[in-house]
């Protein structure tokens, strides 16, 4: 395994800005994050395109290395959103004949279908495991949607039970997080931040989702839950509807955005035996933080989170950030980690 044991590791959520000439954006944001196929989005056609991504992901990396970032991912440059890559690969999804989801702010999306048992059916992230791997000899992590985030993002026309489709998605994750240990992947991370839309439901069966999908994952496991991307949503509350709860999944650490929303860090009591990895880099704000901002906002969470469990990182994904913007806060975030681990060491 190669993650770091100095203190205060930096890392990133997911993704990291897909370069101008590999996708549309404008097409991407006319998506919002994609629930089903978005297709349009990739400038490239598909003969070239997973050469084209292979390229990108590259840039990436070596992005994410040159600002000092510990431990890296691909970028999720391959994905069209976070979830849908590993989402409509699932057997029992239909993607073409779409169903609808009305959210809460009253928008209606398109969304894929469950017309059958969810099972497992391919293995979707690692390939891009391998070509990381390949190319860093940093510690890698891969992410994954969360089963009660997966569970969400659908018109379940098979199940009509919400906690039976949670656990179907949980065992399909499972099947996924074991390929990507077994070729030694050195972190894992759930997307969960459909949680905190429905904490009524996540009270009931969310955790019990979570937990069915790490089971017998080893080393470091994250859950990882926002208040969603700074580009598609705006306003953002001053707190989590779920968060405590986390304390009781086997996750070893508890990814939450905090630098947009300006969250009272005490709510870390909650978490009390959780690694955490907080969020130091607002993403909302299109201005580089320097790295004592980013130092003071560690030295914030040092007040309720020993160092040996504290991991810096941004409030959430880089996707939708211009790409020069996005390697300025990643050097930040590494310049303030390290400014604050001097300080630890004096």
């Amino acid at each position: 395994m190669r993650y770091p044991t100095h203190l205060l590791p930096t890392t990133v959520v997911g993704s990291y800005p897909q370069p101008d000439w590999l996708v549309d954006h404008d097409a991407l944001l006319s998506h919002g994050v994609p629930r089903a196929q978005a297709h349009d989005m990739w400038r490239v056609a598909p003969p070239l395109l997973e050469q084209a991504q292979n390229d990108a992901t590259i840039l990436a990396i070596h992005d994410m290395e040159r600002a000092g970032i510990d431990i890296l991912t691909d970028g999720e440059i391959r994905r069209e959103s976070y979830s849908n890559h590993f989402a409509l690969a699932l057997e029992g999804v239909d993607s073409d004949t779409t169903g609808k989801l009305h959210t809460a702010s009253g928008r209606v999306i398109r969304v894929p279908r469950v017309v059958g048992q969810i099972r497992h059916k391919v293995y979707v992230e690692t390939h891009g495991a391998k070509f990381l791997q390949a190319n860093t000899d940093r510690a890698v992590k891969v992410t994954l949607p969360g089963p009660f985030t997966l569970s969400r993002q659908v018109q379940d026309d098979f199940y009509k039970d919400e906690e039976a489709l949670a656990m179907a998605y949980a065992a399909a994750v499972n099947c996924e997080l074991r390929a990507l240990k077994a070729l030694g992947v050195d972190v894992v991370q759930l997307d969960e931040p459909w949680v905190r839309t429905a904490p009524d439901k996540a009270i009931r069966y969310g955790v019990k989702a979570i937990n069915r999908a790490l089971d017998g994952i080893d080393g470091p496991t994250i859950v990882h839950v926002c208040f969603g991307y700074a580009a598609v949503v705006a306003e953002k509350p001053s707190g989590y509807s779920f968060l405590g709860e986390l304390g009781g999944t086997t996750a070893r650490q508890i990814s939450i955005e905090a630098a947009q929303p300006r969250l009272d860090l005490g709510v870390l009591r909650d978490l009390a035996g959780k690694t955490i990895m907080l969020g130091v880099l607002d993403l909302g704000d299109p201005a580089v933080e320097t790295a004592e901002t980013v130092a003071a906002r560690i030295r914030a969470g040092l007040r309720f989170v020993a160092p040996e469990r504290l991991v810096p990182a941004p409030d959430c994904g880089m996707k939708y950030l211009p790409r020069q913007t996005a390697f300025g806060k990643l050097k930040a975030l590494a310049d303030g980690a390290a400014l604050v681990r001097r300080e630890l060491a004096a």
